[in-house]
């Protein structure tokens, strides 16, 4: 074989294996394919049904955010889950409100439709396998906890509502109260009447709650669901060692990172990590069957 002719085999190789350009990519991977007729019909149904969620107020004051190291007990429900959530703080939190619910799939369904963005294809897909294989219904599927949503597609929901996504500190207060409580309704071991958790199903089919429900499981500040069913992005980018430096008023977070924070576990989660103090972080653009949100805002002292 030539020498020229090598070369323009290796040229084409090139071409064929050399990634395409940022903006390129970028485009290709937010691309979404467009409903069919049958599912675009019951996207609309889902979003019509949707009612949004009333907003709790959380009044300003300090509480015990994060764990006390435990080294004795290392299965202990009480032991750190890992060094992110220690020290123990007591820090000041302005006054604020949190939506009640996660954000249904129903209100998210019916943004999508007002920005005229059409759902990402895993939400498309997960949709039309369980109504068209499980007979889920539109009034069911409009109570689920939006899914598959992105940490940009949850601020930008909140945005348009004239909200924020909530700080870390602020999700925790409102999870777990002033006193440092292992779960959102206390002490009291996790059960299926407490909270959604320890499913399992093939294919991240998720086994979810509607947001209003299991009013046993709701927070001190009356909120459901800020243990299992669907974890929560928050605003925060996640900080390994956050908890060892973190200002004592009004925690904003790390300046910058590669993750940002979830908290509150999943309808797949173990036990562990339905405690309030537990942390966890995510690739912001990630789409994920176990992770949604909920939405906050600042307000002042009365």
């Amino acid at each position: 074989m030539t020498f020229s002719r090598c070369r323009s085999l290796l040229f084409a190789l090139i071409l064929i294996v050399w990634p395409p350009p940022a903006d390129a990519a970028a485009e290709a991977k937010h691309s979404h394919a467009k409903p069919s007729q049958d599912l675009a019909r019951h996207l609309t149904g889902i979003a019509s049904l949707a009612a949004p969620s009333p907003m709790v107020t959380v009044p300003a004051g300090t509480f015990l955010l994060g764990s006390k190291r435990i080294d004795d007990d290392p299965y202990g429900i009480s032991t750190q889950f890992d060094d992110t959530e220690i020290p123990q703080n007591r820090v000041w939190i302005d006054p604020f409100e949190m939506d009640r619910d996660e954000v249904s799939l129903g209100e998210y369904l019916a943004f999508l439709q007002q920005q005229k963005i059409t759902p990402s294809n895993e939400l498309q897909k997960l949709i039309w396998h369980v109504i068209t294989v499980h007979s889920v219904s539109d009034d069911t599927l409009t109570r689920w906890p939006a899914l598959y949503v992105t940490w940009t597609e949850a601020r930008d929901f909140c945005r348009s509502k004239g909200k924020r996504l909530p700080t870390e500190a602020e999700w925790e207060k409102a999870a777990r109260g002033t006193d440092g409580s292992l779960f959102p309704w206390g002490n009291t071991i996790p059960n299926s009447t407490l909270a959604m958790f320890g499913q399992h199903h093939v294919h991240e089919i998720p086994i979810l709650a509607a947001v209003d429900s299991l009013d046993e499981g709701r927070s001190p500040f009356g909120l459901h669901h800020m243990a299992g069913n669907v974890a929560e992005w928050v605003q925060d980018w996640f900080g390994f060692d956050y908890y060892a430096y973190m200002p004592e008023k009004n925690p904003p977070g790390p300046a910058s990172g590669r993750y940002r924070s979830v908290r509150g576990g999943s309808w797949k989660s173990k036990m562990i990590m339905l405690r309030t103090a537990t942390r966890s972080g995510s690739e912001p653009e990630k789409r994920s069957a176990t992770i949604g949100f909920r939405c906050a805002q600042s307000t002042t002292s009365p």
